[in-house]
């Protein structure tokens, strides 16, 4: 009869086991991205040498044939990478990417199938900003098709639009309008009930603010002159290192909004502020905006964004339509200001 000797393992020995662990998975998520990358570039390069070369020929008829019968060649000799399918989405990756530095750059952090979700997208600017946020974010190839499907850029542009060249530390960190459908909220409610449902399903409202919003207190209560007043909502935004109001309102915007949050960020700004924090942003969130009258009332300069939240959503077909004209009557009055100076 045999006698196995049991295997007894330290601490020592335990810990050397998850470091050692550690080391293996952490170089097998490096060699992912590597070969990522590798292949984006490989993509890329080949993309741009075909259509150098296609440039270069003066046959009219070239460029399909050339890519036909390279097609062929290559996958029979690599592989199903380079089937005519996928050699013309190089083309179009190289065509729509031109800067080499920002491809190498990006390649680190996206993958190819997210360069494929971008491409179809109409603009160079578009484009960007979305692989910039998945960089940035870390994003999925699922986020980013959601974030592309919710027109992230198009209500980041709008808000943008409001914020000038003095503030330009906040761009790209509001929305307009919000998309609060997930609160579950329909016909009549009151401005508690948005607050409740907010607060309800505040790991969703963190989501759909952006990244780097933190939840500090609701209805945070400021003492001034002897009276009691109430912030709807707190955060701090991380990245910004400034704390962010947040005021609620069920109707129309009105003028005497911006009074009211002008005196919150003064407050905040005197009793809140910590030591290295920046002053505080307003943002004030409405059911409809009263665009022409922020315009008017120079909001940017007191730090304040006024957005509107849309509890119900329209088909896709009526909110790319919906968000496009916001958009597009948004570029136009300033491009009128402009002119007006």
């Amino acid at each position: 009869m045999t006698k196995t000797k049991a295997i007894h393992t330290s601490t020592d020995d335990t810990a050397l086991l998850q470091e050692l662990s550690q080391l293996i998975e952490k170089n097998q998520q490096l060699l992912i991205v590597q070969a990522n990358s590798t292949l984006t570039l490989l993509f890329w390069n080949i993309g741009t040498r075909i259509n150098n070369s296609t440039l270069q020929n003066k046959r009219a008829d070239y460029g399909k044939q050339i890519v036909v019968t390279l097609s062929r060649e290559l996958t029979q000799k690599y592989g199903r990478n380079f089937e005519e399918k996928n050699l013309r989405r190089m083309l179009q990756f190289a065509e729509q990417f031109t800067d080499k530095q920002i491809v190498v750059t990006l390649s680190r952090q996206l993958s190819w199938s997210h360069f494929l979700i971008l491409l179809p997208l109409k603009t160079t600017e578009a484009k960007l900003f979305y692989a910039q946020t998945t960089a940035n974010k870390a994003l999925g190839v699922r986020e980013l098709r959601k974030q592309i499907a919710s027109k992230e850029f198009e209500r980041t542009s709008i808000a943008n639009l409001q914020i000038t060249n003095e503030n330009t530390a906040i761009h790209n960190n509001f929305k307009d309008p919000y998309f609060l459908d997930f609160l579950g909220l329909q016909n009549t409610f009151l401005e508690k009930d948005l607050e409740e449902a907010i607060l309800r399903e505040l790991e969703s409202f963190i989501l759909e603010l952006g990244k780097g919003f933190a939840f500090v207190e609701r209805q945070k209560r400021m003492i001034i002159d002897g009276e009691d007043f109430h912030l709807d909502l707190l955060f701090y935004h991380r990245n910004l290192k400034r704390l962010v109001a947040i005021e609620l309102k069920l109707g129309k915007f009105e003028a005497k909004h911006k009074g009211q949050m002008e005196l919150y960020l003064k407050w905040l700004d005197k009793y809140e502020k910590a030591e290295g924090e920046l002053s505080p942003v307003g943002l004030i969130l409405c059911a409809e905006s009263s665009r022409e009258q922020i315009e008017l009332l120079e909001m940017h300069k007191d730090g304040i964004v006024v957005a509107e939240y849309w509890t119900e959503l329209p088909s896709k077909k009526e909110l790319e339509k919906k968000i496009h004209s916001i958009l597009i009557e948004a570029k136009e009055r300033i491009e009128t200001k402009k002119l007006r100076g």
